[in-house]
């Protein structure tokens, strides 16, 4: 049967329409972003999508990164949520110890009103610093995670003994061994990383700066909302 030309136009026009939005998109999977395979399980309810970032208070760029973070928080859409998952694997500069802080700081519901604090102690105010300022060392002994206690309690008011207790227990244990294993499964090997409803990972880098970063993740969260 022969095809009228109209016929074949008809059939042309979707798959151009398709590759002229794939070309006109800013972003490239592989270059900006990159896919997680299998996408991980995410924490939200059905119709939400999840913005993740992996951290640890004793990074350098997550310390740049955080206001940044703030922005990009502010800045989803309703059905966009933002969590935060704490990395260990830099264990020389007391990793371990920041992760254990955050997961008791969340078990005890106050890691959201100190999550930028627990960055300036480290940064700023050197509270919590693992580096001299002067010299750059390292310090040692590092903080440890009664100093930390310390300075929750100074913060919220909470005990250093409550604190220590929940960051000694079970369930902050099972957390930590959760987040290692959620970020070697998503391959993330550097810090601050961005993971989109547990498909998509990418980096200030792979994304070519901060506000690109928060638009990308935008992108990538209106995708995943359809």
């Amino acid at each position: 049967m022969r095809r009228h030309p109209w016929c074949l136009l008809a059939l042309l026009l979707p798959l151009a329409a398709s590759a002229a939005a794939q070309t006109s998109s800013p972003w490239r999977e592989g270059v900006n972003y990159f896919l997680i395979e299998p996408a991980q399980p995410t924490n939200v309810p059905a119709g939400k999508v999840e913005v993740t970032e992996v951290f640890s208070y004793a990074c350098p760029a997550c310390n740049q990164f955080y206001p940044v973070a703030d922005r990009l928080r502010e800045s989803l859409p309703p059905n966009a949520v933002m969590d935060y998952i704490s990395a260990a694997f830099n264990p020389s500069e007391d990793w371990p110890v920041f992760q254990r802080a955050y997961y008791t700081a969340r078990a005890l519901g106050i890691a959201v009103k100190t999550h930028d604090a627990m960055f300036n102690a480290v940064w700023k105010t050197g509270e919590l610093a693992v580096a001299d300022e002067a010299t750059g060392r390292l310090k040692s002994p590092a903080p440890d995670i009664e100093d930390i206690a310390s300075f929750y309690h100074r913060v919220t008011g909470i005990s250093v003994q409550q604190f220590v207790s929940t960051a000694n227990s079970f369930s902050v244990n099972l957390d930590m061994r959760r987040a290692d294993s959620y970020i070697t499964t998503a391959q993330v090997d550097e810090t601050p990383t961005i993971i989109v409803n547990g498909r998509y990972r990418l980096t200030v880098a792979s994304a070519g700066g901060f506000d690109q970063t928060i638009e990308l993740v935008k992108w990538l969260v209106a995708k995943e909302s359809k």
